[in-house]
Order: structure tokens, then C-alpha cells, then sequence
């Protein structure tokens, strides 16, 4: 696969699709990670994967220079959440998430101090929408106020970057500036199935919204071969920012 060197490098614009490691088991992981090769520079791990021995898949892929997203969405008492980051720090991963609370966040900022880590900040889950705020007790504010408020809140702290759905990202990019990066999940190729996921978008429709990276799972690694959904999706990111 050809991709342009201009203005933005292969490499870069691979690292805009995080694969998300949506898997029961470091075995499988492995094997995933084995099929798609080069093709993938970026993954995933969350909590079902993390707390399956991901830890030490996450120091084994970081060693094949490989880099890693550990969303594990720390939410906690401000000294729990403080050395639960610095802690998350020494494993060399690139990105974690925490939720956007001010005290979290706060605490995360501390936590990261002196390290190359990012903290990321969720806003609102992609798989909420306004009724299940109004479920949760947030009536009557909808799914982008609130995005916008943590969003601002996210800035003023200091924080690396948000997690919110691309639908959001426009919105948000004028709210956090320039620099701050903006990380989706709920992307969905043209034709898969949106799954638990109620706020999704298309790789393209996400690059052209103002994301900086991509987290797509389901659609790579349930694929029948995850090299080509992985080339498929790096392919029409490239097309996008071309």
C-alpha cells in the first residue's frame, strides 16, 4: 500500500488508527497482533485484556516498539488515582484515560509529572446518549453540554487529550485549542455493525471532524484477516488527510 509522505509520514498516519485490543486473553492478542504485522503500530488495552496479564503484553509490545493506549479510565480518590498513574508511567506506555472529574484529573496531572506519558481524559462514554444521562441523574443536561463542560475543565488542568465521540470533536477542538489531541472511539467502517455504540462515525468522518486518532476494534480484530481491515482503514485515513 502507497502512502504520502507529505505532509504527514506514513508512520504518523499510522499511528492515527489505535487498535483496540478488545480480547479475552494475551494468546489471542498475540496471535492478532502477530496477523496484522507492521500494518499496526498502536493498540489498545483495556480492562478485559488488562487484567487478563495485559500488563506484561503491554511491556512486550512497547519492547516491539510498538505503542500503547492503556484505557483503563481511573477514577478514584485523588492520592489513589496519583500513584495509580505514576505506577501506569514506568510501564512506557503512551496514553492512559481517566475520567473527566476535576479532582481526577488533577491527580492524574500529578501522577504524570516527569514522564512522557498523556493523560486522556474521558468525557462522556460513546455508548451513552441524552436518555441515559437522564438515567444517570444528569437531566437536564445533554450529552454535549456535558462534553463541553469536562472539556474545558479538561483544559484548564492541563490535561494531554479527550476521548469523545467524533461527533463531538469539532465542538471540542474549538473548546480545548490546537495542540490538545482529541481521540475517538465508535468508528465504525462504512457497513459494520454499530454494536453497544450509539454516537459513531466512519474513519473518514472522523479524521475530517478533527481527530487525531482513531479506536477501532471490533472491525479489526473479529475481521477474517486483520492485516487488510487494518489497510483499510490506514488507507482511507490517508485519503482523508492527503
Amino acid at each position: 500500500m502507497s502512502l504520502p509522505t507529505n505532509p504527514i509520514s506514513a508512520g504518523d498516519i499510522r499511528d492515527k488508527l489505535i487498535i483496540g485490543l478488545d480480547i479475552p486473553s494475551v494468546e489471542e492478542a498475540r496471535a492478532v497482533v502477530t496477523r496484522i504485522g507492521d500494518a499496526g503500530t498502536f493498540y489498545k488495552i483495556g480492562y478485559q485484556l488488562a487484567y487478563a496479564g495485559g500488563f506484561e503484553f503491554a511491556r512486550e509490545l512497547i519492547g516491539q516498539g510498538k505503542k500503547v493506549f492503556l484505557d483503563l479510565k481511573l477514577h478514584d480518590i485523588g492520592n489513589t488515582v496519583e500513584a495509580g498513574v505514576r505506577s501506569v508511567a514506568k510501564l512506557g506506555a503512551t496514553f492512559l484515560t481517566v475520567h473527566a472529574y476535576p479532582q481526577t484529573m488533577r491527580a492524574a496531572v500529578a501522577g504524570k509529572a516527569g514522564t512522557n506519558l498523556k493523560i486522556l481524559a474521558v468525557t462522556v462514554l460513546t455508548s451513552y446518549d441524552d436518555n441515559d444521562l437522564v438515567e444517570a441523574g444528569y437531566a437536564p443536561v445533554s450529552a454535549a453540554d456535558l462534553v463541553a463542560r469536562r472539556a474545558g475543565q479538561a483544559r484548564d488542568l492541563n490535561i494531554d487529550g479527550i476521548v469523545c465521540a467524533a461527533t463531538e470533536a469539532r465542538s471540542v477542538r474549538a473548546i480545548v485549542g490546537p495542540d490538545r489531541l482529541i481521540v475517538t472511539p465508535g468508528i465504525r467502517p462504512s457497513g459494520a455493525d454499530a454494536g453497544d455504540q450509539k454516537r459513531i462515525v466512519t474513519p473518514a468522518e472522523g479524521i475530517r471532524l478533527g481527530a487525531d486518532h482513531l479506536v477501532v476494534a471490533r472491525p479489526i480484530v473479529k475481521a477474517a484477516d486483520p492485516k487488510a481491515a487494518v489497510e483499510a482503514i490506514v488507507r482511507e485515513i490517508a485519503e482523508t488527510t492527503a
